[in-house]
């Protein structure tokens, strides 16, 4: 079993841009595993949604597939785990 990198977590500033808009707000990567969490403002409150994809190699570029592999769902599952954590704890507290 090969030693994955420990997960990357980033977040980015909130700014009003619109290019900023275009960006999700915290991402966790694991290995070729990769989960984006973009917020979206509604009525009734911040929403998040998440995405995710395994990052490959054509050539010299790198792409995102959204399917995956037997050997890729245990760090899907962890990537997801990390991402559901960053979102409960970005909620505002309900006490």
């Amino acid at each position: 079993m090969s030693k994955e990198k420990p997960a990357t977590q980033s977040q980015e500033p909130k700014t009003s841009s619109p290019a900023a808009a275009n960006r999700p707000v915290h991402e966790v990567k694991l290995g070729k595993i990769k989960a984006a969490i973009w917020l979206n403002e509604t009525e009734s409150g911040k929403r998040y949604n998440v995405t995710v994809g395994r990052l490959y190699r054509d050539g010299e570029s790198w792409k995102l597939a959204d399917s995956f592999g037997r050997e890729d769902l245990p760090l899907l599952i962890k990537v997801l785990d990390l991402a559901h954590s960053w979102i409960y704890q970005s909620q505002p507290s309900t006490e």
